[in-house]
């Protein structure tokens, strides 16, 4: 931790405090859930940033709707955003037409209109710690990367909540890992909930047109300069060298971040110096680059979904919980 952040730690115990007493109060009752008619799936995290929760809502949303449900997918948005955030334009860019996804900070809110509307399952984006509404399934994702934040709760470290919040989840899927001893036997201290592995799996490597449409991109043999504004910008830089797409360098940005044409140009310098013949993002960057006007690189993104270690085992797991409740 550097030495900013630990200039944070006695935040992080006030932080810690209240979150503990937030969910006590929901777990006695003195703060009561609401719930809709129909059932809810919540995909969450304990930490800040990119743990696969997005693939893992496009996987749960485009499954159920291909089994003829009608599915509606309740996202917050970046700071409760409503009509459009970068992942609401991505999670509609993937699923189209199939899913109706919505976007508000009232979750229950907005699920309670679509349930008059006749929606009937209702997968919740980054839902573990919006304990308003109450779900049918709580499923957890840990990055094997950084399972807990570097041990230390928000502003110090990463950790949106204490480990002991691990009892609520149903199901933990641990991503980035085939196997991962040690995070499971930290899971097992406070939770019984079966634990499955999945690895973020690299579809494609695309561009996107000046029509929005998307091409292939031919990356075989390129170097690459690479960037993101997500929240775990690291992952991404491993998991593009696992997939063995070559690295001249990279940049991250804050989360979320809306890229400016001087963020473009500073881009492509550092590009230039390092070599690079293109320039490559996560799918979710694409949708915050409209006022940078990249000249001389061409920029692709690659396109990734959740590969389960135990598919099948993985949905049973759902199944029973459901059937429980």
């Amino acid at each position: 931790m550097n030495s900013s952040r630990a200039l944070l730690w006695p935040v992080s115990l006030l932080y810690g405090a209240i979150a503990r007493t937030r969910a006590g109060c929901y777990r006695i009752g003195i703060f009561r859930q609401k719930r809709l008619k129909g059932a809810v799936i919540s995909v969450g995290n304990l930490t800040v940033g990119g743990t696969g929760k997005t693939p893992m809502v496009i996987y749960l949303a485009g499954r159920l709707a291909a089994e003829g449900k009608k599915v509606a997918v309740l996202t917050r948005g970046y700071r409760g955003a409503r009509g459009s955030s970068d992942e609401a334009s991505l999670l509609r860019s993937r699923l189209g037409d199939k899913v109706k996804v919505s976007v508000g900070a009232d979750r229950y809110l907005a699920g309670r209109k679509l349930a008059l509307e006749g929606f009937q399952w209702f997968v919740m984006d980054d839902g573990f710690q919006h304990q308003r509404l109450a779900r049918d399934v709580n499923i957890l994702l840990l990055d094997a990367t950084d399972p807990f934040g570097g041990g230390r709760l928000l502003p110090a470290g990463n950790l949106r909540e204490p480990k002991p919040a691990l009892a609520r989840a149903d199901v933990v899927v641990i991503t980035r890992r085939a196997q991962a001893p040690a995070i499971e036997a930290t899971v097992r201290r406070y939770s019984s909930a079966p634990v499955f592995y999945a690895q973020t799996k690299l579809e494609g490597v695309f561009s996107r047109t000046p029509g929005g449409s998307d091409e292939a991109f031919d990356w075989r043999g390129k170097k690459f300069f690479a960037f993101c504004g997500i929240g775990n910008p690291q992952a991404f830089f491993d998991d593009l060298r696992r997939w063995e797409i070559q690295l001249g360098g990279y940049a991250s940005f804050r989360d979320h971040h809306r890229y400016t044409a001087e963020d473009a140009e500073e881009i492509e310098r550092r590009a230039s110096a390092a070599g690079a013949e293109a320039l490559v993002c996560t799918e979710k960057d694409v949708f915050n680059l409209s006022q940078a006007k990249f000249s001389r690189f061409p920029v692709a993104y690659c396109r990734i979904s959740l590969e389960f270690e135990s598919e099948e085992g993985f949905c049973q797991a759902i199944g029973a919980v459901l059937a429980r409740r």
